[in-house]
């Protein structure tokens, strides 16, 4: 843009420093041979350059660089132009004024090509400006055709010519219209970037029959010899006007079958057989036929006869179908999920007729049968029960086929019934049990006396033992002090944990009282088998007395306590004899059966529970150096003999 010069300074030094050399012309211009054409220019140059002896310039062609020594159009200072264009340009504008607009006259194709302008403001202030302006020349109009020209759609065609030569002005006529349906006709000037164009526009309708007509735009000066003639012929397209194909049929597996198509359109298309998206076949013709051998299920579906012609297609499908058992359904994979997990389970297959699906788990119906290639089981915050084998079963007339798959349920640990402490011939047992996936670990707590019993623990011979899904754990509570004097007779608590939870539960104790009982009715077992034993010494010495015929004597112990020697190791042999007396009969026998355990021991808990277990040792009497209370010997007032009997 031009610099304006105004008065303030300040407003100066900034016009200085934004104006630069920089150009204005139309970097596209067109003109008809033989004619003429102005190339508009206006440019600038700094502000703080001041021109020496006046503003000159000069008109390359094809090149800016001077030292390339490019055709010179025009130059202000000299004649010397290139040959081609002697005569022929002028300067129209004022260089003063900034103003370089360049008229060439009687211009030909070989005037057709790139015009740069240079500034000469004397001494080294010259500059060729790098934008130019590029002429075309001409020797008939333009007609825009469409790329397509379509039957029955609207058309739409225009002529246009140049005006860009200020002492001739162009007009535009059509020819050659008068057989078309209907015609409209319109003109329009058009001006941009500093070059103009005339154009005529012509619409109509055409039709099939238009089909290679000639239509033709005149351009002409008048008051010259001047006129431009251009002639098209009219390339009419239609559509393919129908597809015939045969009817959808139905055919059985490993049958053949023949399929027909046939396409009326002008120019004949090329006609393809389509399966989905597949091309089979294809041929340029009027007509194609598609021949299906050993028919198998895949090649059940929509096949498509297209016919394109490059202007217009159409096409007409066919469904074939293809009769055959039920292929193996598709299912999920096995699948591992949490408890509370809402599921989808999908089953999908092939056969025709349709198939019915039905879902089974563990061999059982679930679900409902469908009828349909696509079954979909929910299953609604599945629970534990959920777990196991699921089965989709497809069947049609032609057969069966079925798929299965895992779901394995992950939960949070859960007891079980069976975890409780009882008595056994040892102490207390306690057993938790849990159900869980993973598989639960179980510990053990014994609040009375702040410990926890594991499996990383050798304590009250930790067990544990996992099947399945089900953890067991188990510890003996043996000898004393496994509980707190005032706290209840057995106080455990089990813990089970695995990656969805911990949970905790006090373990009960059973048959308590009847272990009570066992107890008592074993100590007053145990002393009556004592009175029994001082009974039988009695009865034994009262025989040896008759036997040998000595006088009674009474027997004085120096210690008071039995001596018991030779154990009998078989106690059950000795249990069998002390049971074979009358004092305690069958009665003392059936007390001790249901008060103990399987092999007969008892063991005391609750209040006794700190006494360490006792068992009873049966044995022979041996009578040594008798002596009387006064001496080693002696009889009594009876007359009876007595001995001392000593413990070994």
């Amino acid at each position: 843009m031009w610099c304006l010069k105004l008065v303030f300074p300040l407003l100066l030094i900034i016009n200085e420093v934004n104006c630069q050399w920089n150009v204005w012309l139309p970097r596209e211009i067109s003109a008809m041979t033989n004619s003429c054409v102005v190339i508009p220019c206006t440019f600038i140059y700094p502000s703080g350059i001041r021109p020496y002896r006046g503003v000159h310039g000069i008109w390359y062609f094809g090149q800016p660089y001077p030292q390339l020594f490019p055709p010179v159009v025009f130059k202000t200072r000299t004649d010397v132009v290139h040959e081609s264009y002697k005569g022929r340009t002028e300067l129209l504008g004022d260089l003063q004024q900034r103003n370089c607009t360049l008229l060439i006259n009687n211009i030909g194709a070989e005037h057709s090509g790139k015009y740069y302008f240079r500034a000469d403001l004397g001494g080294a202030n010259m500059y060729t400006f790098p934008d130019y302006s590029e002429l075309k020349v001409l020797d008939q109009p333009n007609i825009d055709v469409p790329e397509d020209i379509v039957s029955d759609n609207e058309l739409e065609l225009m002529c246009s010519a140049p005006d860009n030569c200020p002492s001739m002005t162009p007009q535009v006529q059509w020819m050659y219209t008068d057989y078309l349906p209907d015609p409209e006709f319109s003109s329009e000037y058009l001006a941009n970037d500093n070059s103009a164009v005339l154009s005529s526009t012509l619409r109509f309708t055409p039709r099939p029959m238009h089909n290679g007509q000639l239509l033709g735009c005149r351009v002409y000066y008048p008051n010259t010899t001047l006129v431009y003639e251009r002639l098209i012929s009219l390339d009419i397209k239609y559509a393919p006007r129908s597809v015939w194909v045969n009817v959808s049929s139905e055919v059985m597996e490993g049958s053949s079958v023949m399929l027909h198509c046939e396409v009326d359109s002008n120019p004949p298309p090329r006609i393809s057989w389509l399966f989905g998206e597949n091309e089979l076949l294809w041929d340029t013709a009027s007509n194609l036929s598609l021949s299906l051998d050993d028919v198998t299920p895949t090649k059940e579906g929509i096949y498509t006869c297209v016919g394109d012609n490059g202007y217009g297609i159409m096409n007409t499908s066919m469904y074939l179908a293809v009769k055959y058992p039920p292929r193996e359904p598709v299912v999920n994979e096995s699948m591992i999920v949490q408890e509370g997990t809402t599921l989808a389970l999908h089953c999908s297959t092939q056969g025709s007729p349709a198939p019915t699906l039905t879902w089974l788990k563990d061999g059982e119906l679930v679900g409902t049968i469908t009828a349909d290639e696509l079954s979909v089981l929910e299953i609604v915050e599945i629970t534990p029960q959920g777990d196991g084998q699921y089965r989709c079963l497809a069947e049609n007339e032609h057969g069966r086929a079925s798929s299965s798959f895992n779901i394995t349920v992950e939960y949070a640990p859960v007891f079980l019934d069976e975890s409780k402490c009882t008595v056994v011939r040892e102490g207390v047992q306690c057993v938790c049990m849990a159900s869980g996936n993973p598989e639960p670990t179980i510990e053990f707590y014994l609040p009375d006396l702040n410990i926890t019993v594991n499996e990383t623990d050798g304590q009250y011979n930790f067990f544990s033992h996992t099947d399945g899904h089900t953890t067991t754990g188990m510890i003996k509570l043996r000898e004393k002090g496994e509980r707190a004097d005032n706290g209840p007779a057995v106080n455990v608590h089990c813990s089970v944990f695995n990656m969805y939870g911990r949970k905790s539960v006090q373990l009960e104790l059973q048959q308590e009282k009847k272990y009570m009982m066992a107890v008592i009715v074993g100590t007053i077992g145990g002393v009556a088998v004592i009175a029994f034993i001082i009974a039988a010494v009695r009865y034994v010495g009262h025989n040896n007395k008759k036997e040998n015929g000595n006088p009674r004597q009474d027997v004085v112990l120096e210690n008071p306590a039995l001596y018991y020697s030779a154990v009998k190791k078989d106690k059950q042999n000795l249990r069998k004899k002390v049971l074979k007396t009358e004092l305690l009969g069958s009665k003392f026998n059936s007390i001790l059966e249901e008060t103990t355990g399987e092999d007969g021991d008892y063991q005391a808990v609750g209040s006794m529970a700190g006494m360490e277990r006792q068992e009873l040792n049966y044995a022979s009497l041996e009578f040594i150096g008798g002596r009387s209370k006064k001496g080693a010997s002696g009889k009594k007032e009876d007359g009876s003999n007595y001995r001392e009997i000593k413990a070994k």
